[in-house]
């Protein structure tokens, strides 16, 4: 239930239908997600750890706000992380995660094609998560974790002005067909592309970094 919980409030806070800066409380998560309050404070306080809400005590919950330069600060440790984690899964992953990955690629492509952007954070949530799955490095898992969900909201906000759909599933696909045929240097270098990408129109929405 708790990771249920958390899936359902980390997706309504990736989507913006929890704002930056929005006050929330336990008992509304709870009605408004359908679960306990149990899992929703277990879910709240993982959320918390990831720095995507801020526990407020006697004031409430606070959905974190949108730090442009912090998401840039993210990116230089998500690009080195992300390269160990594509050669991994490239050396490592078994028959069933590499047919999981061509499926996520060719899914990516149709989601960009229909604009169904929701659909598209989704599969991309499952792609981060396929990835440390196929990789076999606890200590990588354990340091995306932090980051995933700050950057596919970033990602969400910004997208239609800074980012096309198509191109993000574009590089995504990359990445994944890579990882799935086992071309261990073809997997970095997807890898550095799709950060480039994501740093690309990061930029592009702050403008010069001082």
């Amino acid at each position: 239930m708790t990771e249920q919980a958390y899936r359902s409030i980390e997706e309504a806070i990736v989507t913006l239908a929890l704002q930056p800066g929005e006050v929330v409380s336990e008992a509304q998560l709870s009605a408004k997600s359908g679960f306990g309050r149990t899992p929703v404070r277990e879910a709240l306080q993982r959320l918390a750890r990831e720095r995507l809400v801020r526990i407020m005590p006697r004031r409430g919950i606070v959905v974190a706000p949108v730090d442009i330069r912090e998401q840039l600060r993210l990116l230089e440790v998500r690009r080195e992380i992300e390269r160990l984690t594509a050669r991994a899964s490239a050396r490592r992953a078994d028959a069933a995660q590499r047919t999981r990955l061509r499926g996520i690629a060719d899914a990516m492509e149709a989601a960009a094609a229909t604009r169904d952007e929701t659909g598209f954070l989704r599969l991309d949530r499952e792609l981060n998560l396929l990835l440390l799955d196929a990789a076999h490095n606890e200590f990588a898992a354990a340091a995306m974790a932090l980051m995933h969900g700050l950057s596919r909201r970033f990602w969400f906000i910004h997208w239609r002005r800074s980012a096309g759909l198509p191109e993000a599933a574009a590089a995504h696909a990359r990445l994944a067909r890579t990882i799935a045929d086992g071309l261990v240097e073809e997997a970095a270098a997807a890898s550095d592309a799709l950060i480039d990408y994501i740093e690309s129109f990061t930029r592009a929405t702050v403008g010069p970094e001082p």
